[in-house]
């Protein structure tokens, strides 16, 4: 496996990662005017990319996925929830679904509450072993903090959701694995992010604050400490979801 995380635009964490052996690559969370850099990275590991994903409709900058998805021919993909708001056709992926790109797996995990089309990627290599590797985390969990749930301007119920799927998805995976987040300090994504761009599970659980809480005392605490909604959300979140 070659894997690469490219830190962008609004303290955005990108991911680049795939199966040299077969030539093959899934671009995530890609930044509007990075495309070239992922183009430039399939062209010097000699891989095809075979997927462009987004793990949410994003509301803190403009994605590139769709745009690189259009000059490279591969499949731009969203959770299937995100047809209720996008206007344009795209690859749906379901809860559980199963990637394949050659030694490489990607198991898609929907964990809403930052938003309701949130994913998380589980990502294995055969070539080390069967147990998973490392879960790329979106904007669900990040070092140190937690997705905003305030979005669809339903915080309450959001912030459950993101309870239910921080316990029931993510902090069932082992503690040793680790977690690559979608962003890390400077971005309006979350409160208190931590500037370590990676960390693992079982850090998370001893020292994050948010994952020790029950879900009533989650709720309360989360929605009390949202950070300043990101600047042009508006304009941002209709472009990326405009056909």
């Amino acid at each position: 496996m070659f894997f690469k995380q490219l830190p962008t635009h609004e303290a955005s964490l990108s991911y680049f990662f795939g199966c040299a052996g077969y030539g093959l690559a899934v671009a995530v969370d890609v930044v509007a005017a990075d495309e070239d850099w992922f183009i430039e990275q399939a062209r010097l590991n000699q891989v095809r990319i075979t997927h462009v994903i987004d793990t949410h409709i994003h509301a803190d900058h403009y994605t590139g996925g769709r745009e690189l998805a259009r000059r490279t021919g591969a499949p731009y993909c969203l959770h299937e929830d995100a047809r209720n708001s996008v206007k344009f056709g795209y690859q749906p992926l379901t809860d559980g679904q199963v990637l394949a790109l050659g030694n490489v797996q990607v198991q898609v995990m929907h964990t809403p509450g930052h938003t309701l089309d949130s994913i998380c990627l589980l990502v294995s290599d055969a070539r080390r072993g069967p147990e998973p590797w490392f879960v790329i985390t979106g904007d669900t969990l990040f070092v140190g903090a937690v997705g905003r749930p305030d979005l669809a301007g339903r915080e309450l119920e959001m912030a459950g959701l993101l309870h239910q799927s921080l316990h029931d998805k993510l902090l069932r995976l082992p503690a040793g694995l680790e977690i690559y987040p979608g962003h890390q300090a400077g971005s309006a994504c979350g409160a208190g992010i931590s500037g370590k761009p990676s960390s693992t599970i079982g850090f998370e659980q001893r020292w994050n604050p948010f994952l020790s809480m029950d879900q009533e005392t989650f709720v309360r605490e989360v929605t009390a400490n949202l950070p300043e909604r990101p600047a042009h959300m508006d304009h941002i979140v209709a472009a990326n979801i405009a056909a």
